[in-house]
């Protein structure tokens, strides 16, 4: 079985989550696209995140109609800041014999060479860099020496031809909960069960 693994703070997931996470599913032809919510991501260790166990409902909400996406608690689970290395180590074993693929955006995949042991997640699992349509271009994300040699050439090679191309979609949880936070619609930007999950929560207010 192909499984993508697909990464991120999901706080809250919307609409522009799931059409990636289709994207890949189909274009990689993936039999499972796994969600899997981060406790504290490296990088954004300064920010107070919704509960893993809001993040984990609004996923299984978004995905629960979908029999191909699958959401997993490993990173909610273990708890503290979440690592790839981690993560991809603990789902190996957990789908031993299944190939497993990493889903980076743009932004991810150029950080690669700053992850904690990088070279090790590269022998465990696949990369599938999404490429948004006419904003990105991996061919230019890939031309930096550090990740060109993390790489190396073939692996250069093989993430260009294996890329997934998506449209642009222009929306940022980070707006969402700005939104929800002046009191402003979120319909349309994230299903409908997700919206009113966060409605009847309360989460993201000021107040």
């Amino acid at each position: 079985m192909r499984i993508g693994i697909f990464g991120g703070s999901f706080d809250p997931v919307h609409t522009g989550h799931l059409i990636v996470a289709e994207c890949c599913r189909e274009q990689a032809s993936l039999d499972r696209v796994l969600f899997v919510p981060a406790a504290i991501q490296p990088h954004k260790q300064d920010r107070s995140l919704a509960t893993g166990a809001h993040r984990l409902a609004m996923l299984a909400l978004a995905t629960g109609g979908h029999p191909s996406f699958a959401v997993s608690s490993d990173e909610v689970d273990r708890g503290g800041v979440s690592y790839s290395i981690e993560t991809v180590q603990s789902l190996s074993s957990h789908h031993s014999g299944d190939e497993l693929l990493l889903i980076l955006g743009p932004d991810a995949l150029a950080g690669l060479p700053t992850w904690r042991e990088p070279e090790k997640i590269l022998s465990m699992a696949k990369l599938i860099a999404v490429e948004r349509a006419g904003i990105d271009t991996i061919a230019t994300v890939l031309d930096t020496a550090s990740l060109a040699s993390l790489l190396g050439p073939a692996g250069v090679a093989a993430v260009v031809a294996s890329r997934v191309i998506c449209s642009a979609i222009g929306i940022r949880a980070s707006d969402l909960r700005s939104a929800v936070a002046a009191g402003h619609s979120i319909r349309y930007r994230t299903p409908r069960a997700v919206e009113q999950y966060i409605a009847s929560h309360g989460l993201y207010r000021t107040a």
